[in-house]
C-alpha cells in the first residue's frame, strides 16, 4: 500500500460540488498485506482461505502454487493474462520448502471505519494523493459524496449501520458508475456484489447534490458512536494525551483537540465556497501557516443524541484549526483562528457573516506543568503566606495553634473554574469576601472564547464589543 502525501491544509465542504471517496483496503490476492506472513504466496506455498468466509479476490498476473484451499463461498476475478497453474516442485530462492500461508479476515473492514477512506476535493487529487484533512465523523462518505472504489480491485466492505440507509450521491466499482440506484442495487444482489457489500445497511444511490449555497449537514451524526468506536477498536487505546490546556471537543470529532474552533452564523448572503475562498487566498497560503489543518462545516447544535435534525435544531458554520504536527499544543492554529476572527471583524459583513465566535485551547505550559498542578503551587504558597503570618502573630503573643483563615476557605472554589464546570455565575474574592458576576458572554471571554457580534447599522455595519451587549443565543451555535 503506498504511502499516503496529506495537502498541508485540510478543507471539508459539503456545498454544491461533492467530495470523492475512495476505499483504501483491497482482497487482492498480488497484496502482501492480504496474507498473514507479509508476502506475496510463492511457488511451494500452501495456500489457504477461511473456508468459512466469502470473499471475491482479484488475481493480477499467473501464479504457480504448490496447493490452494478455497473458500466455501467465494471468487476469482482474473486480470487479461493472470491465472493458476501447478509448481513444478522445483527450489526457488527465497521459497526452498515452502509453508502454510493464509489470507487474512477481511470482517474488519467496515464503512464507518474512517481510516479506510481517503477524501480529495477531485478525482485528480486522489490519483496525485493530495488527501483532505477531514473530522472523524466526516471522514466516512457524507450525503452528497462520489465514492470510489479502486479499479484493478476487488473488495470486502461491512455495511453494519446505525441508520438503516446509507445514502450517496453515486457509487463507482470496477470502472462502472453508478447514478442510478435501481441500476446499484441490481449489481448489489449480483453474484458478485453479495460477496463485496455484506452487512445490515443499504447503500442507497440519490444522484442528489447539496442545493444550499451555505453548505449541507454531512448525514453521519446517527453513526457518531460507531465511528467513534471503529476508530478506538483498530488502534487499540482511547483518545490520546494532549499537550495543551482547555482542549477543545468540535462536533463530529471523537476526541478533543488542541487548536482553535470558530463558529459562524450567517445570513442569506453566506456562501461557503466565497467564504472557503477567502481562507485559502488570506490564510492557508501563508509560509507561517503551512502546519495548520483546517475542517469546514455546517453542523446543528441540537442533534447531539438524535438521529434525525430536530425541527427547531439552528444550523452554524463550525471552522476547526489544529496543528498538523502530532501531539502539537494547537498555538500555530490559535494564532492562525485569532487572524480570522480579525479579518471577521473588518469584513465579515461582506461574507454574509452575523455572529462569530472563538474557542482556543491554551499552549503547554512550561516545563510541562499541568494547569492543576500550578494552580496547586499558587493555592500552596498563599496558604503558607497567610499561615506563616498568622503563625508569627500567635508565636508572638505566646500561643501556637494551628488556625486556617477564613479566606483560604473558598480558595480552591475560587480557582477551579479553569479546571472544572461550575454552574455558578460568580466568582469568590478570598480576599474581601464578595462576588464579582460576569455576563455569559463575558465569562466566556476570560475562558478563552471571544465573540463578535455583527449588527447592520443606518451607516454600515457595527461590531458590537461583547463586554457590553450579548447577542448570541445561548444553545445555538
Amino acid at each position: 500500500m503506498r504511502s499516503a502525501h496529506f495537502i498541508s491544509f485540510g478543507l471539508f465542504f459539503q456545498v454544491s460540488g461533492a467530495l470523492y471517496r475512495q476505499w483504501i483496503p483491497d482482497t487482492n490476492f498480488n497484496n502482501a498485506t492480504n496474507w498473514d506472513k507479509g508476502r506475496i504466496p510463492c511457488k511451494n506455498d500452501r495456500v489457504q482461505f477461511p473456508r468459512d468466509k466469502s470473499l471475491s479476490v482479484f488475481v493480477q498476473s499467473p501464479l504457480h502454487l504448490m496447493e490452494m484451499y478455497l473458500p466455501l463461498d467465494g471468487e476469482f476475478i482474473l486480470s487479461h493474462g493472470a491465472g493458476f497453474a501447478a509448481s513444478d516442485g522445483q527450489s526457488e530462492s527465497g521459497c526452498e520448502t515452502g509453508e502454510d500461508i493464509t489470507f487474512k479476515d477481511s470482517d474488519q473492514y467496515q464503512w464507518y471505519d474512517p481510516k479506510h477512506w481517503h477524501t480529495a476535493l477531485s478525482m485528480s487529487d486522489l490519483e496525485n494523493e493530495k488527501y483532505l484533512f477531514t473530522l472523524d465523523e466526516e471522514s466516512v462518505p457524507c450525503q452528497y459524496d462520489d465514492v470510489i472504489f479502486r479499479p484493478g480491485t476487488s473488495f470486502y466492505v461491512d455495511l453494519d449501520s446505525d441508520i438503516q440507509m446509507i445514502n450517496v450521491k453515486t457509487i463507482s466499482v470496477m470502472n462502472r458508475k453508478f447514478t442510478s440506484n435501481d441500476e446499484f442495487t441490481e449489481y448489489k444482489w449480483s453474484s458478485t456484489g453479495k460477496l463485496q457489500f455484506q452487512g445490515n445497511g443499504s447503500i442507497a444511490v440519490t444522484d442528489t447534490k447539496c442545493d444550499d449555497k451555505s453548505g449541507c449537514e454531512c448525514g453521519n451524526f446517527g453513526n457518531h458512536r460507531r465511528i467513534c468506536s471503529n476508530l478506538h477498536q483498530r488502534s487499540g487505546r482511547l483518545c490520546p494525551g494532549l499537550l495543551c490546556t482547555n482542549s477543545l471537543k468540535p462536533q463530529g470529532h471523537c476526541c478533543k483537540i488542541c487548536g482553535a474552533i470558530i463558529y459562524l452564523e450567517y445570513g442569506p448572503a453566506f456562501d461557503l465556497e466565497s467564504y472557503r475562498a477567502q481562507l485559502i487566498d488570506s490564510f492557508l497560503g501563508l509560509r507561517k501557516y503551512k502546519g495548520v489543518q483546517m475542517s469546514v462545516t455546517k453542523v446543528y447544535k441540537k442533534q447531539s443524541s438524535k438521529k434525525i435534525i430536530p425541527i427547531d435544531a439552528v444550523s452554524c458554520i463550525q471552522i476547526v484549526l489544529i496543528d498538523k504536527v502530532e501531539l502539537a499544543p494547537g498555538t500555530l492554529a490559535a494564532a492562525l483562528a485569532q487572524e480570522i476572527m480579525e479579518d471577521i471583524t473588518s469584513q465579515g459583513h461582506m461574507f454574509g457573516i452575523t455572529n462569530a465566535r472563538l474557542e482556543k485551547s491554551e499552549g503547554q505550559v512550561a516545563g510541562s506543568m499541568n494547569a492543576g498542578r500550578v494552580v496547586g503551587i499558587v493555592a500552596g504558597v498563599l496558604i503558607a503566606v497567610l499561615l506563616i503570618g498568622k503563625l508569627a502573630s500567635l508565636i508572638v503573643s505566646g500561643r501556637i495553634r494551628a488556625n486556617i483563615p477564613s479566606a483560604v476557605i473558598n480558595f480552591r472554589r475560587y480557582m477551579q473554574f479553569d479546571n472544572e464546570e461550575t454552574t455558578e455565575q460568580g466568582i469568590s474574592n478570598p480576599v474581601f469576601g464578595s462576588s464579582v458576576h460576569l455576563s455569559p458572554d463575558s465569562y466566556g471571554l476570560y475562558s478563552g472564547e471571544n465573540t463578535i457580534t455583527i449588527v447592520a447599522g443606518q451607516s454600515g455595519t457595527n461590531f458590537v464589543n461583547p463586554f457590553f451587549e450579548q447577542d448570541f443565543n445561548d444553545g445555538d451555535c
